[in-house]
């Protein structure tokens, strides 16, 4: 097996913060130090690598993707681009050329348009040279779909134009019958991932998204040179024997829980989002609410009961509500002890005041959020603020999760927002509220060891650089590196470096860039024999 020195750089580790060298052998690290140490373990290296003043970190674990559909946008299936109704046309157009049956696009949001009105059904079936089209929505919670669509999938009874809560899941389900799961896709939003530092991915599988049939494809061919990939099927169950079952169908160790995107609610982009008091833009609607509460505490006993993991999708107040009194009746039937040991999670809840964090924290639930869509829609004149006026204000608070205990990871939910771990880190930084801000070390442990952490991983090292430690690891460039944190009260030692915490790259004004990813000893992107 290899041994490779990595030296002239610098080495985010807490086990040595000053580390400028690392040694893998094989795969794992063997050592770690300074300059002058390295000269030793050069005489024996097969391999010396120059850093050239790089950084070497853990690789990035994304908490929350779709890999399918973020491997169709970045094959050109990308709408995000479009700023009004007619740029919408023109990429639809360029989309049908592509397309032979039915043209699948994502990602136009007309909340930041200047007129939010959008294409009518005669003018995109134009646009789309007569084929069927799927459009969805950068949420993925509403789409704009053609009676071609329709048609080609048997929902007749079904109006075109755009559909939203249960009729878009019908037309997802059917997609997900109907079109041929796509493994090139899927890979190709790997190496994707590869390219940006990431080596292990957690996607969010369900009925309504890609279907059974493209995780079963996608958990088949683990490719060592890829990114390790875990998933969540989002499917209720209401006993323990139906939980059982449907767990052991898939790989052993693959599925991490029964959730992910089980639906509570929608989003609040398509108006879905359960809210507890009506959408400011459309007085008189809370939303949509998927399960109740006795669902929710049905399937929390059953995957309880086996030592499953649950997991629930909810962004809005109102359904985030629904999802505790649900862990209420589980914990009134089999008690919080055994709920707690479930280390359940959910899935964005961007809308937590400080009783509904208590009531998270006393059933030691999980939360992976997204600070990036605060960028996205945060903000006096976002989109928030729009759908809920001053309630926006309170949205997204990662300082306040961290601060009352509770467990948080962080991660894309891509392609709804890029794969960029160093942007997810400077999001967190900097959300709209000064208040929710949190330092870049917890945004960056919140990628890293703390989801190998919500993953169930036993080894005390994962996400970690240290002696004994997988060789599952990053090379960036990093022109300065220092101790960031958002709020000034900080006391000076934990920002000076003779305090040994471990630096990472300032990322105001530029993220650093991808020179290398190694999963378990493997290289599987490189860039970094170029600069060598």
């Amino acid at each position: 097996m290899a041994k490779t020195l990595y030296r002239n750089g610098a080495v985010y580790s807490a086990a040595d913060p000053f580390a400028t060298a690392m040694v893998v052998d094989g795969d794992t690290i063997s050592w770690l130090g300074g300059e002058d140490a390295a000269d030793r373990h050069a005489e024996t290296a097969d391999q010396v690598i120059d850093l050239r003043g790089g950084l070497v970190t853990p690789a990035f674990v994304e908490s929350h993707t779709h890999l399918a559909a973020l491997g169709r946008n970045l094959a050109g299936g990308d709408l995000s681009k479009s700023t009004s109704a007619s740029s919408l046309l023109s990429l639809v157009a360029a989309q049908g050329q592509k397309s032979s049956k039915v043209v699948l696009a994502q990602g136009w949001d007309n909340s930041n348009w200047e007129q939010a009105e959008l294409p009518v059904e005669h003018d995109l079936t134009s646009a789309a040279d007569g084929r069927a089209y799927y459009l969805s929505r950068r949420d993925v919670h509403s789409a704009l779909v053609n009676q071609e669509l329709l048609d080609f999938l048997g929902l007749g009874d079904l109006k075109p134009g755009l559909v939203s809560g249960s009729d878009h899941d019908d037309v997802r389900v059917a997609l997900a019958k109907a079109q041929k799961a796509d493994h090139d896709f899927q890979r190709l939003a790997l190496e994707h991932y590869a390219s940006r530092g990431f080596a292990t991915v957690v996607e969010m599988a369900a009925p309504q998204l890609e279907g059974r049939a493209a995780l079963d494809q996608l958990l088949a061919d683990d490719q060592p040179k890829l990114p390790k990939v875990h998933a969540y099927w989002g499917e209720l169950v209401n006993d323990a024997e139906a939980a059982d079952e449907l767990f052991a169908s898939f790989p052993a160790g693959r599925i991490l829980g029964l959730g992910g995107d089980l639906k509570v609610d929608g989003s609040l982009g398509s108006h879905t989002a359960y809210l507890r008091e009506e959408y400011s833009d459309r007085p008189g609607e809370r939303g949509t609410l998927y399960l109740g509460r006795e669902e929710i505490a049905a399937h929390l006993v059953a995957c309880s009961s086996r030592g499953i993991q649950a997991s629930f999708h909810v962004i809005g107040d109102g359904a985030l509500d629904v999802v505790l009194d649900g862990f209420d009746l589980a914990a009134e039937q089999i008690g919080v002890s055994k709920v707690q040991m479930g280390r359940h999670r959910l899935e964005h809840v961007e809308m937590v005041d400080e009783a509904t964090r208590s009531r998270l924290l006393q059933y030691a639930v999980t939360v992976s959020m997204q600070p990036v869509f605060d960028k996205a829609w945060g903000g006096s004149n976002g989109m928030y603020a729009q759908r809920l006026g001053d309630r926006a204000q309170g949205m997204n608070n990662l300082s306040a999760m961290l601060s009352a205990g509770v467990p948080m990871v962080l991660g894309s939910d891509a392609p709804v927002t890029e794969v960029d771990g160093w942007e997810v880190v400077r999001a967190a930084m900097n959300m709209s509220n000064p208040q929710a801000r949190i330092s870049a070390r917890a945004a960056f442990l919140a990628q890293t060891r703390s989801t190998y952490r919500a993953m169930g991983e036993m080894n005390p090292l994962a996400g970690q650089l240290a002696i004994g430690a997988q060789a599952t690891f990053a090379v960036w460039t990093a022109s300065e590196l220092a101790v960031q944190t958002p709020d000034v009260r900080i006391s000076s030692w934990s920002t000076d470096a003779r305090a040994g915490t471990p630096m990472l790259p300032v990322v105001d004004e530029e993220i650093p860039q991808c020179l290398r990813t190694v999963r378990a000893g493997i290289t599987i992107f490189d860039e970094l024999e170029q600069v060598n």
